[in-house]
């Protein structure tokens, strides 16, 4: 884990995330704390995320989240060699 991002601050912020107790509170607090544009930058990812899961190709999800090979790879770098972070929340989506 990246002890750079371990803040009092950051902290702070997820404990606020964790209080969140549906999808419309979701909705409210992040179109308060971010632009729209962050928060569908973060959709993005996530989306990319789940198609590199899938198998899906660069192309393929390139061509439907419009989202850059650079981003792409970039998320593909998390999945294989992160901290497990999409795995562990994909595993708990995945069992609901």
């Amino acid at each position: 884990m990246n002890k750079k991002i371990r803040t009092n601050a950051v902290d702070h912020l997820f404990e606020a995330v964790l209080c969140l107790k549906d999808k419309e509170e979701c909705y409210s607090f992040f179109e308060d704390l971010c632009t729209v544009n962050e928060i569908l930058s973060l959709s993005q990812r996530f989306e990319v995320a789940s198609m590199l899961r899938n198998h899906n190709t660069y192309l393929e999800i390139a061509e439907k989240t419009g989202a850059s090979t650079a981003t792409i790879s970039r998320v593909n770098r998390s999945l294989n060699y992160g901290n497990d972070g999409y795995e562990m929340v994909f595993g708990r989506m995945d069992a609901e």
